[in-house]
């Protein structure tokens, strides 16, 4: 069911386990009323994909996924013939028992994600995840859907969507996306979060976790944020982290569970070398003091 407000959808994404601010909670919702594609842009890790997901579980839609990689093109993200069985029916068509004509009919074609999503008769929320690792080509490919809904099939001709579906596109920025596309979405910039939120969505994601735990876990996490490291860790590594620490019976923060487990966090050596440099102990002792 599709919410009436912007406070009505923050508080369902809340109890689906997603604890967005006002402005992604209100970007969201305007994807859904304007039935417009929305861009999530942000550092990897500070929830992109998981607003999307949680989006679709709050509107009791079906997810389709689409992990965009380089190198992918229409076949893997579309649609393909089923070779094998065409294969087959020129066979049969050489005995006489059925028509060529039918070589390219709906029941020889597979069906990927954008296909999917197009045809599906349900409502479903399509995710087009890490789009800015997709090559130009295919961003390009993408802007017939983004605007129109629909795909065109050479052999079956155009096929317009029988219900639109919510679409989340995600990017990391590792490249600047073409005006063309961001045209055609809603855009909205997530950001690492500020303190007292990290530790209620660590909280709300990790339940078992001891409250002294997360505060002093995201204290933590801010700090090395700010320590000038390639690939800072996001909420999901904190996440992580409150998790292995939980697991592992700790109360609080201490700086061996902490030296430990952090590749949970920081998962480059010299990142590594450059946390071990900064002294855990004294992060440790400032995360612990609220300093």
């Amino acid at each position: 069911m599709e919410p009436r407000a912007v406070e009505e959808l923050e508080a369902a994404l809340e109890r689906a386990g997603y604890l967005p601010d006002r402005g992604l909670a209100t970007a969201l919702f305007l994807a859904v009323r304007l039935e417009k594609p929305l861009l999530l842009e942000g550092e990897a890790g500070v929830g992109k994909t998981e607003a999307a997901k949680a989006l679709a579980r709050v509107l009791g839609a079906r997810l389709v996924r689409l992990q965009c990689y380089e190198g992918l093109d229409v076949s893997q993200a579309v649609y393909e013939w089923n070779y094998a069985r065409q294969l087959l029916h020129i066979r049969a068509a050489q005995e006489g028992t059925v028509s060529e004509d039918e070589l390219f009919g709906e029941r020889f074609l597979i069906r990927r994600p954008l296909l999917e999503a197009v045809t599906s008769a349900d409502r479903v929320a399509l995710l087009i995840d890490e789009v800015d690792r997709a090559d130009e080509e295919f961003e390009a490919f993408l802007l017939e859907l983004l605007s129109d809904f629909q795909l065109t099939i050479p052999e079956l001709g155009t096929i317009a969507a029988e219900r639109r579906p919510y679409v989340v596109l995600t990017s990391n920025r590792t490249r600047e996306l073409h005006d063309a596309l961001k045209r055609r979405c809603l855009y909205h910039w997530i950001d690492h979060p500020p303190l007292e939120r990290e530790v209620r969505i660590v909280r709300l994601r990790v339940p078992a976790a001891p409250e002294r735990l997360a505060a002093q876990a995201a204290a933590f996490v801010e700090s090395l944020r700010g320590a000038g490291l390639g690939k800072p860790p996001g909420v999901a590594e904190t996440v992580e982290w409150v998790a292995a620490l939980t697991a592992l019976g700790r109360e609080e923060l201490d700086a061996a569970a902490a030296a430990q487990t952090l590749g949970l966090l920081v998962k480059h050596r010299d990142d590594l070398d450059l946390a071990e440099e900064l002294s855990l102990e004294r992060l440790v002792d400032a995360a612990r003091s609220g300093r």
